[in-house]
């Protein structure tokens, strides 16, 4: 489950891309936030995802990933190349048995896209590769007793100038340019008939399966391909009062004025719209928010996480790509070489933020002056970087290639 947001210039401060993800998953996952460097390969290397092994490229980009810790592949992320890239389960007519098949999660190739593409156009072609072979497929989750779900997949990707949405039903995909202003997305195809790239044959491979005739009018991909129970469960449009809240808080931002990182973040807040899920089997396990600028510009992206469930109760900490960057352990979990459960469940930052969650239920008025004095921290981290984002040089990175890492430790020293 998950929810995506984009906006881009001219409704944005600093002209900048900015986007936003919530990923939404099952209550018992705990999701880590990894650094990976650039690498070199060489020729007729395999890499090892999930499930299956594929042929390497012979160089990844840097990555920084939030990732359930159980599986290779990233809920989302981001490189150094200024793309990020992040996935949302859709269900559509053509979901079945075979998508039990053991091929590649939505999740492993948001991580490959991103560690192969240098822009938001290459990793839907990285994408769209992928889907064609060996394509989508397998359980996903490793909880007990759910070894039945599955999905496909809906994609979003930006860069600096533009994002693309690109939305599949099996190895069927199309894609939507976007180049100004807001767009979101939830669990559900949104793209009707504004296709800017399509698979190939698609109208004639929905004609025969039945799916479509010319007698039904211009070719929709939403009405074409989505469940029919969602089209029972969404009698507004066939669209989820979640994607339509989120639509609507976005037009409301931009309507009196410029859309601020600080906007995603309270959009990945919101309780109220859905958007941050606390109840039931499934929680918002992490969030992202990336600012993206155009390589033109002389400044620098910068990507934020929480790296803990639930951003209402979590503080986003920000990440700059550069020489010697670094995340630290904290928000990676244990692992045991025999492949054993490990004595304790989940990262540092995740057993310190439990605490918090724990306090909050118990001692209600102290938790929540933890809380308060964390978001002050979290205020006065943006303050920074704003000033950073206006004022970049090259000599400014040194005291930013641990700024994650530290924020993270400041945090976990609330939490003892």
């Amino acid at each position: 489950m998950a929810d995506l947001f984009v906006a881009l210039p001219p409704v944005t401060e600093y002209n900048a891309v900015i986007f936003g993800k919530n990923s939404n998953r099952p209550a018992s996952e705990i999701q880590d936030v990894i650094y990976c460097p650039a690498k070199d390969y060489t020729a007729g290397e395999k890499v090892k995802c999930t499930y299956v092994e594929i042929d390497q490229v012979t160089r990844t980009h840097a990555v920084i990933l939030s990732k359930p810790s159980w599986m290779w592949g990233a809920e989302m992320g981001a490189n150094d190349q200024g793309v990020a890239v992040g996935n949302a389960p859709v269900w559509t007519k053509l979901n079945g048995p075979n998508d039990l098949e053991l091929k590649l999660l939505g999740t492993d190739i948001v991580r490959l896209s991103l560690e192969r593409a240098s822009t938001a156009r290459e990793a839907l072609e990285v994408i769209t590769q992928l889907l064609a072979s060996p394509g989508q497929g397998g359980p996903c989750t490793n909880e007990a007793g759910k070894d039945g779900w599955c999905f496909h997949n809906s994609f979003l990707m930006a860069d600096g100038t533009e994002a693309w949405l690109l939305e599949t039903a099996g190895t069927f995909w199309v894609a939507e340019k976007i180049t100004e202003g807001v767009r979101n997305c939830s669990n559900e195809l949104s793209i009707r008939t504004k296709m800017d790239l399509t698979s190939p044959g698609l109208v004639e491979e929905a004609k025969k399966l039945g799916l479509y005739s010319e007698d039904m009018g211009d070719f929709d991909f939403k009405a074409t391909f989505c469940a029919q129970s969602q089209i029972a469960n969404f009698p507004d449009n066939n669209t989820s009062f979640r994607y339509r809240h989120g639509k609507e808080v976005m037009d409301k931002i931009i309507s009196t004025g410029k859309f601020r990182y600080q906007d995603m973040f309270k959009i990945l807040r919101d309780e109220e719209g859905g958007i941050c899920m606390m109840d039931g089997g499934f929680i918002t396990a992490g969030s992202q928010v990336s600012v993206l600028l155009p390589k033109s510009s002389s400044s620098s992206n910068v990507h934020w996480f929480t790296g803990t469930p639930n951003p209402a109760t979590s503080i986003y900490k920000p990440f700059f790509f550069g020489p010697g960057a670094s995340i630290g352990n904290v928000t990676v979990s244990p692992t045991c070489e025999d492949g054993a459960e490990p004595k304790e469940r989940g990262h540092a930052l995740y057993q310190g933020h439990k605490k918090l969650c724990k306090l909050m239920d118990t001692q209600e008025e102290k938790g929540h002056c933890i809380l308060a004095q964390l978001m002050e921290l979290e205020k006065n981290c943006c303050e920074d970087v704003d000033e950073i984002i206006v004022n970049y040089d090259e000599s400014s990175f040194p005291k930013l290639k641990q700024i994650f890492q530290h924020m993270a430790t400041m945090e976990i020293n609330f939490y003892v």
